[in-house]
């Protein structure tokens, strides 16, 4: 288990599968996590046994959990992890509009960091923020991420093109 002052992160359990299919087939999450149809039962069963796998998946998905309750808040990927290259793509999710603004995104965002270069032994972690995404380019700012460059109409949702933000950041030993 990965701790802070206010939350831990920890792998996925099979008894998650409820709460990871309300926050996947959220219509409200899929602007920012790219989402397109809902998951089924299976499917999220099927994923949850495999999400340890981490070479094997290239990717990484840690429930943020609150210390004073133990209840999931969000979660934390590492997705198309390069161990070759190094590197690894970053993604935070708090579900619940009413969990935002503690602090739990910024936490998470220190703690995986410091995993994914001390633990993985990464050298820069990297993500696409939409630009009208203030609260999220303002988290990854304040915790060292440089803006690398922008990527016009990057995205659609709802027919309306959406531009990005390149974020990186270097992870010192």
């Amino acid at each position: 288990m990965l701790k802070g002052e206010k939350i831990f992160l920890r792998q996925l359990e099979s008894s998650d599968v409820s709460t990871l299919l309300l926050w996947e087939n959220n219509p409200s999450n899929w602007r920012v996590s790219e989402t397109e149809a809902p998951f089924s039962l299976q499917q999220m069963h099927s994923y949850i046994d495999n999400a340890s796998e981490i070479r094997k998946n290239k990717q990484l998905r840690l429930l943020i959990c609150e210390i004073s309750s133990g209840d999931p808040v969000g979660a934390v990927d590492l997705f198309d992890i390069s161990f070759k290259h190094r590197r690894a793509g970053i993604g935070i999710l708090i579900a619940d509009s009413a969990q935002r603004g503690k602090g739990f995104a910024k936490e998470s965002l220190n703690i995986i960091t410091k995993y994914s270069g001390e633990v993985l032994e990464l050298s820069q972690l990297h993500c696409l923020i939409q630009d009208d995404n203030s609260n999220s380019i303002s988290l990854f700012e304040k915790q060292g991420f440089i803006k690398m460059g922008e990527k016009k109409n990057w995205y659609f949702f709802k027919g309306e093109p959406i531009d990005a933000y390149f974020y990186q950041k270097f992870l010192n030993k």
